[in-house]
């Protein structure tokens, strides 16, 4: 019977783990060790492991665990929208789709690249890219968090590929790598040319499109406005049993976007974060651009709120860049009027010391209460 191993170990015990468990037959569900211990029992109860690798290396048996089924590797847990852990599950075969396809697309070549894994291994870009370097037998140095400081010296012993979220990006010269995946929240407005941004999500094994083309071996089209993706990289299920797939193998992302005649697909962002105001549709990402090369502006996010005349009202929450002299709600409406419709003008402003933000750096959109 192959069981599920929960695991909250960091960096390179992380990845030893990991592969002891694949060796066995095993799969994996990576734990944050970070998470308060309610979460952890949340998890765990949720995703249904058999045994329980603890932050100290203590293993702990586990009653009521649900064995998977061969070939199944990695059970990646995800909140989705409801808040509750559910679990995506990868077998080695849509992991290794996954690792092919990325590696073709940055035109990696083992015998010289080395990979740098410096984001939480607890979430399927950190693992995408111990994944990769396992899957052509390539180097791989593992941190067990980031720092510019840390990064840098992988570069100078030898490393030349790496993902990061853009948060850190602005924190070292990414001219030290040869090839750097930019994912998990919006990009910076000026992308380094050796940077490539990337889109995807935990059921898609990371990335599936980057700069916009699709990856070798990825299938996109657009229904009804939202994104679906088909690809040998695409989940087996969820850990509940449940398929989200189509009968035909198309995965419906719940991602609004648009492909060009040329096939280059934009993103618009998550359905559900669609602003209707006044009749009129207006998607938080581009009003956030315009509003974050304002120098009074650190961090923003757009968010709509109810409002009994408009339906929904334009909501700016920001953090100002200097809590003395922050911005005025006309100096965005302003800055939004000269680059797009005037409907996508705030016209509420909030004041925030920070944005709650996941570890790879994404507006946590829930918490600041939008819709």
């Amino acid at each position: 019977m192959r069981e599920l191993v929960a695991v909250a170990l960091t960096g390179q015990a992380f990845v030893d783990a990991m592969r002891r468990a694949w060796d066995d037959g095993d799969a994996v569900v990576p734990i944050d060790p970070r998470l308060p211990g309610p979460a952890v029992e949340q998890s765990l109860g949720s995703l249904r492991p058999s045994r329980f690798v603890q932050a100290d290396g203590e293993v702990t048996a586990l009653a009521d665990g649900v064995p998977v089924e061969d070939g199944d590797a990695l059970v990646v847990p995800t909140s989705g929208s409801t808040g509750i852990p559910k679990g995506v599950v990868h077998t080695h075969a849509s992991l290794a789709a996954s690792a092919r396809a990325t590696s073709a697309g940055l035109g990696v070549d083992p015998a010289t690249d080395r990979w740098l894994c410096c984001l939480p291994l607890s979430h399927i870009a950190g693992l995408a890219v111990v994944v990769r370097a396992l899957t052509f037998d390539m180097p791989l140095e593992v941190h067990e968090r980031f720092e510019a400081e840390a990064v840098l010296d992988a570069a100078r012993r030898g490393a030349t590929l790496t993902t990061v979220v853009p948060t850190a990006l602005a924190r070292f010269d990414p001219a030290v790598f040869r090839r750097i995946i930019v994912g998990g929240s919006a990009p910076p407005a000026v992308v380094p040319p050796n940077c490539h941004v990337s889109y995807g999500m935990t059921e898609t094994g990371s990335a599936v499109v980057l700069d916009g083309h699709a990856l070798p071996g990825v299938e996109l089209r657009i229904v009804d406005g939202e994104i679906q993706v088909r690809g040998d990289m695409v989940l087996r299920c969820y850990r509940d049993g449940t398929d989200p797939r189509t009968t035909d193998g198309w995965l419906p992302t719940d991602d609004a976007g648009a492909l060009s005649p040329e096939g280059v697909l934009s993103v618009d962002g998550r359905r559900g974060d669609l602003i209707i105001t006044g009749g009129e549709n207006v998607w938080p990402a581009p009003v956030e651009k315009v509003l974050h090369e304002l120098a009074s502006v650190a961090e923003v996010a757009v968010v709509g709120r109810p409002d009994p005349e408009w339906g929904q009202v334009v909501t700016a929450v920001a953090v100002a860049a200097d809590p003395t002299r922050p911005p005025t709600l006309d100096d965005l409406r302003d800055a939004v009027k000269a680059a797009l419709p005037a409907y996508c003008a705030p016209r509420g402003l909030e004041l925030v010391e920070a944005l709650p933000r996941t570890l790879l750096g994404k507006v946590q959109r829930r918490a600041l209460g939008s819709g």
